[in-house]
């Protein structure tokens, strides 16, 4: 009787310290927020990221940065850079203990593989930036189209678009609503802007623009329509690219089923990779790998559709 009562007194106490404990934590996390708006305390950071960030500081990487926003990929450039070494020393192990390749072949290949790697992200990211842009322009026109109705002008219109809408068209147009705050002229913040998006929906936007500009009329209604139309557009768009799903797949598994062939024949075949060192071996491996890349870029060509 007095073991069962003890065992229940202590498991009651062990509820009630459990709880006391978790107020504890919850006044010491407020404690820690209300502490921190005052003396905000900053993370330590280790040398390789300082040095990734001042890196990135330099007029070395702008170029690559900029191509990286334009790709949409949401890296810097130390940090591609750093991905690409780490992948081409990754490469270099994982063939010379594992499929028994020569060191200065799986080096090669893992040069090889960085570099096609930064080719193939470009090439087939390249235009995402303005693929994102066209996407936003349908909401662009609603929005300066709903301004126009509200009795709003072009510029109120530009920094409405400015604070509303999305990135990367928040950016773009929180530089024209800039310029035209600072005393730009609104036709020249606009061939600007056309010069920094080469789309042909901008082009035709902006023109629109400046033709109501000089001549006016109903902007509400020209917007709308073009906001209709260009929904279309996408759904059309949108459509394609479900059709040629399976054979933009397929371009990135044909170049990757001879390697892995390869690799596994390697495994089973003692020294089956010798006859690759050779002068012959070399060219046929040369004429692989471009036809393997000419077989990749039609592939991707015959898939690209535009409408």
């Amino acid at each position: 009787m007095i073991p069962s009562i003890l065992f229940s007194f202590s498991v009651i106490l062990f509820i009630i310290g459990f709880y006391q404990y978790l107020g504890f934590r919850s006044h010491k996390k407020d404690w820690r927020q209300k502490v921190s708006k005052y003396f905000p305390t900053q993370k330590r950071k280790s040398k390789i990221v300082v040095w990734g960030n001042k890196f990135d500081q330099t007029d070395l990487a702008k170029p690559l940065n900029d191509k990286l926003q334009k790709a949409s990929v949401s890296l810097t450039a130390s940090e591609l850079l750093g991905a690409l070494i780490v992948g081409c020393l990754g490469i270099t192990v994982i063939f010379t203990n594992l499929f028994d390749v020569p060191l200065l072949i799986s080096f090669l290949l893992g040069i090889f593989t960085a570099g096609l790697t930064y080719w193939l992200l470009f090439l087939i990211r390249q235009n995402r930036y303005y693929e994102r842009l066209n996407s936003q322009l349908s909401e662009v026109c609603r929005l300066l189209g709903n301004s126009a109705r509200a009795g709003m002008t072009i510029n109120q219109g530009i920094e409405m678009i400015a604070r509303e809408a999305a990135s990367p068209a928040r950016e773009e147009f929180s530089r024209v609503a800039s310029e035209l705050r600072l005393g730009v002229d609104f036709d020249k913040a606009m061939r600007d802007l056309q010069d920094r998006i080469p789309s042909r929906e901008f082009q035709l936007f902006i023109a629109t623009l400046l033709i109501q500009k000089k001549s006016g009329g109903n902007l509400f209604s020209i917007l709308d329509e073009m906001a209709n139309t260009l929904e279309e557009r996408k759904i059309l768009n949108q459509t394609i690219k479900t059709m040629t799903a399976e054979q933009r797949y397929i371009s990135y598994f044909v170049p990757a089923l001879p390697i892995l062939l390869l690799l596994i024949m390697n495994q089973i075949v003692d020294g089956f990779l010798e006859p690759l060192s050779s002068i012959p071996g070399i060219i046929l491996g040369t004429i692989f790998i471009i036809g393997t890349g000419i077989t990749f870029i039609l592939v991707r060509k015959v898939t690209n559709i535009k409408v």
